[in-house]
């Protein structure tokens, strides 16, 4: 793969995360400053937020049950639902955590084909679908859904770059604990560590060989929780907290 074609797909990854709203600080200013002054990439930022708008006109809108409230008053030591006045408050963010947790997966697919064939440096031509072309290698994609939350990890690999796409929209770090991806090769060998989950942001990472050659289709995934930092060296995994498994795209 030539620089220009890497240079491509990592100015893909960054507009489609800008369109997420994922970028903070110094790099979300820097990103801004190149939708100001670079057409190709302003156009990359255009295709994505179209795309993505798409996706959401296809989720229905959810209300929380009352399940949640329970847990929440569970959670904050009291036997009783919060006030009217606080349940207002925390509506609209459950409702953003539910709509984030939907559109992960299909944005997940989306950043999965952008790996394949990077958008053009040039504004894209709309075509009849206006649909990006998908590799005859099919992706493997994966939900790990996270207890009863409604938050889910989505994971994407890319068989012909050997990249991985792992979505983490919706959680959030609890400043004690990382949460770690194992592969559950299919052979019985043991655990192979996908490194720890970047809480609220989609991550895409090379994966080398001896990890690509035991993904396939019904191949399992584990989250373990650790220390921060990860699992120790020399020590054994943290308890299993969600678990999934790859099919085909």
């Amino acid at each position: 793969m030539s620089v220009d074609e890497d240079s491509r797909r990592e100015d893909a990854l960054i507009a489609g995360e800008y369109a997420l709203g994922l970028l903070e600080g110094e790099e979300l200013l820097a990103v801004r400053g190149r939708v100001a002054n670079e057409p190709a990439f302003a156009a990359q930022v255009a295709w994505w937020e179209k795309e993505l708008a798409n996706l959401a006109d296809g989720f229905a809108g959810a209300e929380p049950g009352a399940h949640v409230w329970e847990r929440i008053a569970a959670e904050i030591g009291t036997s009783e639902a919060p006030p009217s006045a606080d349940v207002v408050d925390l509506t609209p963010r459950l409702r953003r955590w539910q709509w984030t947790a939907a559109l992960t997966s299909a944005a997940a697919a989306v950043l999965a084909a952008i790996m394949i064939f990077g958008p053009s440096t040039t504004a894209p031509t709309p075509a009849a679908t206006d649909t990006p072309q998908i590799a005859a290698a099919e992706p493997l994609y994966a939900q790990v859904p996270i207890g009863d939350t409604g938050l889910r990890l989505d994971v994407t690999y890319v068989p012909k770059s050997e990249t991985m796409v792992i979505a983490a929209i919706g959680l959030t770090p609890d400043g004690i604990h990382d949460h770690e991806l194992w592969l559950v090769p299919a052979d019985g060998s043991p655990l192979q560590s996908l490194g720890v989950v970047d809480p609220g942001a989609v991550h895409s990472m090379p994966l080398p060989k001896e990890i690509a050659r035991n993904l396939g289709d019904g191949v399992g995934l584990l989250l373990t929780v650790e220390p921060l930092g990860g699992k120790p060296e020399g020590e054994d995994a943290g308890p299993v907290v969600a678990e999934g498994t790859f099919a085909q795209v």
